[in-house]
């Protein structure tokens, strides 16, 4: 059992361990560094069990801490937080871009070694305490980012964690691990992000009033495109040049199916849409396809 765990950030990603910590009897004590005074209290009415760290009350050192914040946040939190670290103490987050996110972190912290970023495939639209699950991560897909140099002690105590709370977990490297995600989740929230806005644009040019008629496709998108706006800035711009490519292949591709509709090219049309049918069934195949979407990262 963990003595000390310290979850920096209690919103969405941040209540949910807490509670699921909890559930499992991980931590003796659990305590979280909150800033939203809104969200403090709404963590004091829904009883989560956990204890709020006051900076110039506490003198803990943690064994484990994990930060819960968009990661324009990391430098200020760190800051705040540093005396409650020490040589022992491993330190991991849950953001959704890791070489910029690893270079901003190495840089602040004393203590390097212990830093073993992790990235839960988890998360949803809505955000704050009030919306977290004890079961959020349990069959879900959780990234463990393995570099050179790492402590190997430290590394296995991070994956037990996530195992414990239920998450498949997989190593694999920063670079690799920023392309990817790229394409499977920065890009379709790019993508929802620009749809609404070309909506409610055409909205006001033709003075049509259409959002009210949204039919399931672009409802879908507007789901998406109401997940935590900080985080997400955050997201396409520590990903910056990985965006830039796949936003070039995206308008490449939507320039290709602009063509071949204005030409009436009907069988490469029909070959391209079912092509995207094999993939959505290869997504089932793997299990990917689950009853509640990840819309949050």
């Amino acid at each position: 059992m963990i003595k000390n765990i310290l979850i920096v950030g209690c919103g969405l990603i941040g209540s949910s361990l807490v509670r699921a910590i909890k559930s499992r009897n991980l931590s003796k004590n659990i305590y979280i560094y909150e800033k939203s005074k809104k969200n403090i209290l709404t963590i004091k009415r829904l009883k989560l069990g956990c204890k709020n760290l006051e900076i110039s009350k506490n003198y803990i050192k943690f064994d484990f801490i994990v930060l819960c914040t968009p990661m324009s946040q990391y430098e200020s939190v760190i800051k705040k937080i540093e005396k409650f670290i020490d040589q022992k103490t491993i330190i991991t987050d849950v953001g959704s871009t890791k070489v910029e996110s690893i270079k901003k972190l190495k840089k602040i912290l004393t203590y390097k070694r212990n830093l073993i970023p992790s990235h839960p495939i988890a998360g949803s639209e809505v955000s704050g305490p009030q919306h977290g699950n004890k079961n959020l991560f349990k069959g879900r897909w959780n990234i463990i980012i393995k570099e050179k140099g790492i402590n190997t002690n430290a590394l296995r105590k991070i994956k037990a964690f996530w195992n414990k709370l239920g998450s498949k977990v997989i190593f694999m490297d920063a670079n690799k691990h920023d392309i990817i995600f790229s394409v499977t989740s920065h890009l379709p929230h790019l993508i929802a992000y620009n749809l609404v806005k070309t909506a409610t644009n055409f909205e006001k040019s033709n003075k049509k009033k259409l959002i009210q008629y949204s039919a399931g496709g672009l409802r879908d998108f507007t789901r998406i495109a109401s997940s935590n706006e900080i985080m997400w800035r955050d997201i396409f711009f520590s990903n910056k040049l990985n965006m830039i490519n796949v936003i070039n292949l995206f308008i490449k591709n939507l320039e290709l199916f602009k063509k071949l509709i204005r030409t009436n090219q009907n069988s490469r049309l029909v070959r391209f849409l079912t092509e995207s049918k094999k993939v959505r069934k290869k997504i089932i195949k793997l299990k990917q396809d689950i009853d509640k979407p990840d819309f949050g990262r």
